[in-house]
């Protein structure tokens, strides 16, 4: 069984690196195209677990505990398989 989790900033909080990837693609030309830009980070885990229910509830907890400061950043996960 697969766990997908994607972590990102929650909205209001300043994006550093989001605002700078925006930024150059301004510059590159992308201006009109691009409205704004976030930056996260994706985490693949395989896991062992009995079922679906078991495996989201054990990932939530690693969230919880690690994969995401929950003060300022959220996240998602997705039980694959």
């Amino acid at each position: 069984m697969k766990a997908i989790v994607n972590v990102a900033l929650k909205k209001g909080v300043l994006d550093d690196q989001g605002k700078a990837t925006h930024h150059a693609l301004d510059t590159l030309g992308f201006k009109e195209v691009v409205k704004d830009v976030r930056i996260g980070k994706q985490i693949i885990m395989e896991l062992n677990a009995k079922n679906e229910e078991e495996a989201k509830a054990e990932v939530v907890k690693m969230c919880e505990k690690l994969l995401a400061n929950t003060v300022i950043e959220d996240y998602e996960i997705e039980i694959i398989g």
